[in-house]
């Protein structure tokens, strides 16, 4: 049985509690939590269409909140560069992998609340699953998050509380919400459940690929919760003898909020001197995220799978919407910064997410 478990000090909790952090450190959890079966490419033939096909590698079952999200399109883009459309989600972004199993935790648990705190697409999809759950939702976001995500909230039956300042202040409002009794958190940072829901992914990918993975994944790094998603999902596969090889994990931010590239380019396991340190004005918003409590995994993840950092101006970003756009593809600013990054390599096969609808944002300015 699953329960949680701090990295940082090995302090454990039943996933069956409300408490949302390590009570030693304040740090986030992670789930100790094992595969239940080996997959095959076989087995998969007639289960649901959706991420819950993976059942063995998932830490729930059976759920009762699913709006058929997962099992996106992988298309190619170039030669070497294939993308996967998960703004084709239920709720137009990859962040309803993570919120579904949120939302069903919660609801397993029946809390009197559930509160969320998001740049714009974690709180649609946990706005949205919590109203399949039928469970009463507060969604926290920072004062100018787009019109588009704030109106899907409201629209989805959540409590909207819009908190002055940026994605820092944000998160410290629902933290302390957090801590009221009778409140589940349903945080993509601090909950680990978020993670194995990403994961499927790459599950996904190898699935779609035949039962391999291409030599490299770019992901959009803000918290990390893809990035991490996919570093379980690669570790379990190769852990399986699914694949041979792991693939590297390139993690792509936008150059204006870059700590992550800045701790790894300069060699450190953490982030470097954090003091006064706040989110400059992005196009990609959704990874505008000065401190990311899982800063180490992070770093240490990319280090392992051989991969790096790469950022990108907000130049590289309004030239990729609309390229991406000119070929059919109409995404989010955040969402096409991978794109924007390894959109012409030519030397490895890698696959970037086009994680967000530009419905969501509008065309960058």
């Amino acid at each position: 049985m699953a329960t949680y478990l701090c990295p940082q000090d090995g302090t454990r909790a039943e996933t069956t509690s409300l408490t949302w952090c390590c009570p030693v450190c304040s740090g986030p959890w992670d789930l100790d939590f094992e595969v239940a079966g080996r997959l095959s490419l076989d087995s998969l033939a007639g289960r649901v269409n959706s991420l819950w096909r993976y059942a063995e590698a998932l830490p729930l079952s059976s759920p009762a909140t699913s709006l058929g999200e997962g099992r996106t399109p992988l298309v190619p883009l170039t030669r070497t560069v294939s993308a996967k459309l998960d703004f084709l989600m239920p709720t137009l972004s990859f962040k309803d992998r993570g919120a579904v199993m949120l939302a069903e935790l919660a609801r397993r648990l029946s809390p009197e609340r559930v509160v969320a705190d998001s740049s714009g697409n974690a709180g649609t999809a946990v706005a949205a699953y919590c109203a399949r759950a039928g469970l009463p939702c507060t969604v926290y976001v920072p004062e100018g998050t787009s019109p588009k995500k704030t109106e899907q909230i409201r629209a989805h039956g959540a409590r909207l509380e819009i908190v002055p300042g940026d994605r820092e202040a944000t998160a410290l409002a629902a933290r302390a919400a957090a801590d009221s009794p009778g409140t589940f958190y349903a945080s993509h940072v601090f909950n680990p459940y978020f993670l194995h829901g990403t994961k499927t992914y790459v599950y996904e990918m190898w699935e779609d690929l035949g039962g391999r993975l291409p030599e490299s994944i770019a992901v959009p790094v803000g918290n990390g919760t893809l990035l991490l998603g996919a570093a379980l999902a690669t570790a379990e596969l190769h852990a399986q003898g699914l694949i041979d090889e792991r693939p590297a994990l390139i993690a792509v931010q936008a150059e204006a909020v870059s700590p992550l590239a800045a701790a790894f380019h300069a060699g450190t396991d953490g982030l470097l001197d954090e003091s006064g340190r706040t989110a400059a004005p992005t196009l990609a918003e959704g990874i505008a995220i000065p401190r990311p409590p899982r800063a180490r995994q992070i770093l240490a993840a990319v280090r392992e799978s051989g991969g790096t950092f790469l950022t990108v101006t907000e130049d590289q970003i309004r030239k990729a919407q609309l390229d991406l756009a000119a070929r059919g593809f109409y995404v989010e600013t955040t969402g096409v910064a991978c794109w924007a990054a390894v959109g012409d390599w030519t030397d490895r096969s890698v696959v970037v997410p086009l994680c967000g609808a530009g419905l969501k944002t509008g065309l960058a300015p």
